[in-house]
């Protein structure tokens, strides 16, 4: 078969290795042009780009797939198969159509579960105690095409987006590697999804990272590790910003308040000796924050330098 895989960040770079290491025909990268990026702002190019330049491969950047020369080109490569994973671009009905066989995607989620944009931190938003890969076959309705494998892993309580990404994107490689090679030999039936257990959650934005002290502090812990490294999630302190980058519920007895007002910073005692911030039903123990203007501490550190935040309120 002969596959033009369109891929860009990190994670999706396990998938075109893997494909390349089994000898699978890739004529053609496609991936995101370079941009600015780090504190000099100069062009940076993806890890696919990378990868795929170190291995020899033919790298394509266009800034959209729908003028009629981009389609063009593309159908120059005379695909089998486009691959899919993590581009970064909605593939057009004109994309879809190129391909001899089909487009194909590597979604990190158990479909129909999660569909969008940011599945990783749904799962983590919404509780789930399982999290997986998908390989499914493209369709214009967004993550809603067949389903040609899938594969589960559990979600630690440690566990936040930036951790479970490169475990899926391992297991992502071998699932496509399996389903390609399965689906190219008949020996898998694509599976239509359960549209009735469909979910779906898009985007996340920037603002989404700002914390509500009354919400339940198990909601909020599961903020902080969904929205871990992007876009992170923040309170106020003094008037300046104060990132929250890991966090753990405290154990209460049950019926237990703190009788404090959400946001109210506390000392913890016993077992759970450090910072804890009240909730709205519950306590949040501060493991790592920084400071605007400071780099990352540990709470126990950042109390060594501010002795006025215990007693202080954090804004709702």
């Amino acid at each position: 078969m002969r596959i033009v895989f369109m891929g860009s960040p990190q994670m999706a770079v396990p998938s075109l290795e893997q494909l390349i290491s089994n000898k699978f025909n890739v004529v053609a990268v496609y991936t995101q042009p370079d941009r600015p990026a780090g504190r000099g702002r100069g062009l940076t190019a993806s890890a696919v780009k990378e990868t795929a330049l170190q291995r020899g491969l033919t790298v394509v950047q266009p800034e959209s797939l729908k003028p009629p020369e981009v389609i063009g080109q593309l159908r120059g490569f005379k695909p089998d198969v486009i691959i899919v994973c993590a581009y970064g671009q909605i593939l057009t009905r004109a994309v879809l159509e190129v391909p001899a066989l089909q487009c194909i995607n590597v979604h990190f989620s158990l479909l129909p579960r999660h569909r969008g944009a940011s599945p990783v931190a749904a799962a983590i938003l919404a509780g789930d105690e399982y999290t997986g890969v998908s390989i499914q076959i493209v369709r214009m309705k967004l993550d809603t095409g067949p389903l040609l494998a899938s594969a589960a892993i559990p979600i630690s309580p440690t566990d936040n987006t930036g951790t479970l990404y490169p475990k899926l994107a391992i297991i992502g490689a071998h699932l496509l590697q399996e389903a390609l090679t399965g689906w190219s030999r008949k020996e898998i039936v694509p599976l239509e999804q359960d549209e009735s257990k469909a979910s779906y959650f898009g985007q996340v934005a920037k603002e989404a990272g700002e914390i509500d002290w009354t919400k339940p502090a198990v909601e909020i812990w599961r903020r902080i590790r969904a929205f871990q490294p992007w876009p992170g999630c923040y309170t106020t302190w003094k008037g300046k910003q104060l990132k929250i980058s890991d966090a753990s519920l405290v154990t209460m007895k049950t019926g237990e308040r703190t009788g404090a007002p959400a946001g109210t910073i506390i000392a913890l005692n016993g077992k759970e000796k450090g910072i804890g911030v009240a909730a709205g039903d519950g306590i949040l123990k501060l493991n790592v924050i920084q400071y605007e203007g400071k780099k990352a501490m540990s709470a126990g550190e950042f109390i060594r330098g501010q002795r006025d935040f215990i007693g202080t309120r954090l804004p709702n």
